[in-house]
């Protein structure tokens, strides 16, 4: 089919919009989202760490940053590769993780559970019976979190796209869980002390096309799934959610553009905690201990 803007063939059809795209107005297209949300985050001269896993999304993000902020040097990018140590999975993505950053001659810092906690994903997961993603979750943030302070990063950049955030909205909807929907809004612009604060740039861009755009671009990324991917409750959104877009396209936009009004009505009725630094780390967090040393077994 040809392009909607130009004849050219396409190599997507975006159904909430009506439009069929080429490879080069794709790549406009991902560009001006991406642009249109950093805007909003108001980013002043110094470094973003992007956490780079290899994966499609962020190495898409990786490499959008670069072309976006190369010319001006204003923002430096920086990134950070978190290694789990998941065997048979994590030595593919770290490689192209390497690679992506030497191409764009980005540093390129690696941390590992092992070096940090000292047991990999693999150990936890013999000695715990907790879900294998909410342990490696818990552990990634407190890492990346901890790496981009001391790499003096103002923001770490995440690569979430429109999927994963509706997702991510819809469960908290689901669960009734009011403050960690306030937790996931980029827009009260609120810092908290020693958390280095979170932007998404890739939103608002449908996973289809991150997919499409890394294949644009030329980016190598591992297409096997984490092997220990299996949390049944996100999953049965996520087939819900493709299912539902599928029938009413445009339902993703309108989950997370509610979810962006609703967090600007609500204005400061739903404050965000207190933090303090975790008795064992000194990460912040809630409650005194924070959810990695919980998940560690850390008592202090």
């Amino acid at each position: 089919h040809p392009c909607t803007r130009c004849e050219r063939p396409a190599v997507v059809f975006q159904p909430y919009s009506g439009m069929y795209l080429c490879k080069e107005h794709l790549i406009d297209d991902v560009t001006r989202k991406v642009k249109r949300d950093l805007r909003k985050y108001n980013l002043q001269p110094g470094t973003v760490a992007v956490a780079l896993s290899g994966g499609k999304d962020s190495s898409a993000l990786l490499y959008l940053l670069h072309k976006i902020f190369a010319p001006s040097r204003k923002v430096r990018i920086i990134a950070i590769t978190i290694d789990e140590g998941i065997s048979g999975y994590r030595e593919k993505t770290i490689e192209n993780a390497s690679n992506l950053a030497s191409d764009l001659e980005i540093p390129h810092t690696i941390v590992s559970f092992k070096d940090a906690f000292g047991r990999t994903l693999d150990d936890l997961m013999k000695e715990s019976d907790r879900p294998p993603c909410s342990v490696c979750g818990a552990l990634r943030k407190n890492l990346l979190n901890r790496t981009a302070k001391q790499l003096g990063a103002s923001h770490l950049a995440i690569g979430h796209n429109l999927d994963d955030e509706a997702q991510t909205i819809l469960i908290n909807h689901l669960r009734g869980d009011i403050r960690r929907l306030v937790r996931l809004s980029h827009v009260n612009g609120r810092v908290q002390p020693d958390l280095v604060p979170r932007i998404k740039p890739l939103r608002h861009v449908p996973e289809s096309e991150v997919v499409a755009y890394a294949g644009a671009v030329g980016l190598s990324v591992c297409p096997k799934a984490c092997p220990y991917m299996d949390e049944a409750y996100r999953l049965g959104v996520r087939i819900f959610l493709r299912e539902f877009e599928d029938l009413h396209p445009g339902t993703r936009h309108g989950i997370v553009r509610g979810f962006d009004r609703m967090i600007g009505a609500l204005g400061d009725a739903y404050p965000p905690a207190s933090l303090v630094p975790c008795r064992v780390c000194g990460e912040p967090c809630t409650g005194g201990l924070c959810q990695a040393c919980k998940m560690l077994g850390r008592n202090g």
